[in-house]
């Protein structure tokens, strides 16, 4: 028990580390959605949108999944760590340059339905960057240095992309975004790598071996394969709208998700911390260990998730005019991607631990689920087309997709990680509904409010729906542990986790 109140206490330490840092993100990604939404428009915001889904995803594919499969690889190694780190490191270029050389080739690919001039050949060349920067911040997981991601994605790659993109607007309007995304990923490698080198050092002595390389590519494809999975679902969406619709439509939605996107960072937040936490457990074959952490981790998610999507989704038109009065038509879209995140978060935390125990059957999953949400946004757009409704409703649908298809994947790996771990894993507990209703009861009360009051939805509904929420969830749903996060450590006996309230097993 006392193992177990420590590790709880690890992931509290580190989750409140990665907390500050989402604070911190979401502080500097606000002005960059309001930059983006008032100098630069729609249809650029949309064009850029859809190119950078290719380049992201192509950055994912060249880590291989080390991003979560480098911890176990340096958990049963008889190689010294620096070594591995860099063959990780030397995976990731070599793949990474593999596809820059691609897009620069074919363009086309990411600017599916605008001509290419500028500079847009030049965002291929920043893959290497973002691959690097994910394997560097993995390798420092390992040693539990959170700091060094914070500091990257939270701090300096939202702050200059934000800054750039201001900065860049008085000289090109065209090119902007794409210059400032460059900028944001070239800062973010540089705050990734400086700490990495401190941390393993240079690789004196190392030599690249391929045969090792090739073995821990093939070891990490179902990784590689969950990453870009989970990746795709919350990308794909974007890329089918790009297909069907206007880039105007495109610069929309991308507005909308990047609003509902924020939530979902505090599930990333905590994957350094509780990768590792995992692999320990696994390590010791304590299976009712892990069930604790991920029951734990995933409820002060969907605590935290359930808040944002409220003060999100109620005033929504407020909250997207804030961006920019052309924007107030994705509010459908963001409502649901809102809900959306909330519903994930339960199978997301649950991966964290089935990638180590049923990497296939998680992988399969994740694939069958990804084929129903892209069928079901097809089928949701053509249903609206058909029936004659305008394109603001019919760009909703692949949202409405999105949120179903992540319930189903939450309760189909929630059950399978009880089955495999012989304990419960599911983190609701009723409390969080009764805070849900108090809170839209609050919210709904100030969207009734004249139009010439709108302001006061985000000056007073905002912080009034964020107390309501908080007191019920702190009065009836904290338990001592859960209390951890906030500082206060329960002792053994405290920090057992029941799951009495829970809505489901």
């Amino acid at each position: 028990m006392a193992d177990s109140t420590e590790e709880i206490a690890q992931l509290a330490r580190g989750g409140r580390t990665n907390i500050a840092g989402f604070v911190l993100r979401l502080a500097a990604r606000i002005p960059f959605l309001f930059i983006a939404g008032r100098l630069y428009g729609p249809d650029l915001v949309g064009r850029f949108a859809i190119a950078v889904v290719v380049v992201e995803l192509a950055a994912l594919v060249a880590t291989l999944g080390l991003k979560r499969g480098l911890a176990q690889a340096l958990s049963t190694t008889d190689r010294p760590h620096v070594h591995v780190v860099w063959d990780a490191m030397a995976v990731a270029f070599v793949v990474a340059i593999s596809a820059s050389a691609v897009l620069w080739a074919f363009p086309q690919i990411m600017y599916t339905n605008t001509a290419v001039t500028g500079l847009d050949r030049y965002l291929s060349l920043i893959i290497v960057a973002i691959a690097w920067s994910d394997v560097s911040l993995a390798a420092l997981a390992y040693r539990l240095n959170v700091k060094a991601a914070v500091t990257a994605r939270a701090v300096v790659e939202p702050w200059t992309i934000s800054i750039a993109a201001y900065a860049f607007s008085f000289f090109t309007i065209r090119d902007g975004l794409v210059l400032s995304y460059v900028a944001s990923m070239t800062a973010a490698l540089i705050a990734s790598i400086v700490p990495f080198v401190r941390s393993y050092g240079l690789p004196h002595g190392w030599s690249p071996q391929f045969r090792q390389l090739f073995a821990l590519a093939r070891r990490n494809m179902p990784l590689a394969g969950a990453d870009a999975l989970e990746w795709g679902s919350r990308n794909v969406d974007r890329f089918i709208l790009g297909l069907l619709f206007a880039p105007k439509v495109v610069g929309i939605y991308y507005m909308a998700q990047q609003v509902a996107s924020l939530p979902q960072k505090l599930k990333t937040s905590f994957d350094p911390i509780l990768g590792p936490v995992i692999t320990r457990s696994l390590a010791i074959d304590d299976r009712a260990a892990i069930a604790t952490q991920v029951r734990q981790v995933a409820f002060w998610i969907i605590a935290a998730q359930g808040g944002l999507a409220l003060m999100g989704s109620i005033p929504g038109e407020a909250v997207m005019g804030v961006v920019g009065p052309q924007f107030v038509a994705g509010t459908a879209a963001l409502a649901f991607l809102l809900i959306a995140e909330v519903l994930a978060s339960t199978g997301a935390v649950c991966e964290t631990a089935l990638v180590y125990t049923a990497r296939h059957r998680n992988l399969m999953i994740s694939a069958t689920m990804l084929g129903v949400q892209v069928a079901l946004s097809f089928a949701l757009i053509f249903g609206m087309r058909r029936a004659g409704w305008p394109p603001n409703y019919q760009a909703a649908g692949p949202a409405l997709a999105l949120m179903i298809s992540l319930a189903l994947t939450s309760v189909v790996k929630a059950r399978l990680l009880g089955r495999i771990l012989r304990a419960p894993v599911s983190p609701l507990r009723w409390p969080i509904v009764w805070a849900a209703l108090a809170a839209i009861v609050v919210g709904t009360a100030f969207t009734l409010l004249p139009k010439r009051y709108e302001w006061a939805e985000l000056l007073i509904g905002e912080p009034a729906i964020a107390a309501t929420y908080l007191f019920v969830l702190w009065k009836w749903a904290f338990s001592p542990a859960d209390r951890a996060l906030f500082g206060t450590v329960p002792n053994a006996e405290q920090a057992t986790l029941p799951n009495e309230g829970g809505l489901t097993r």
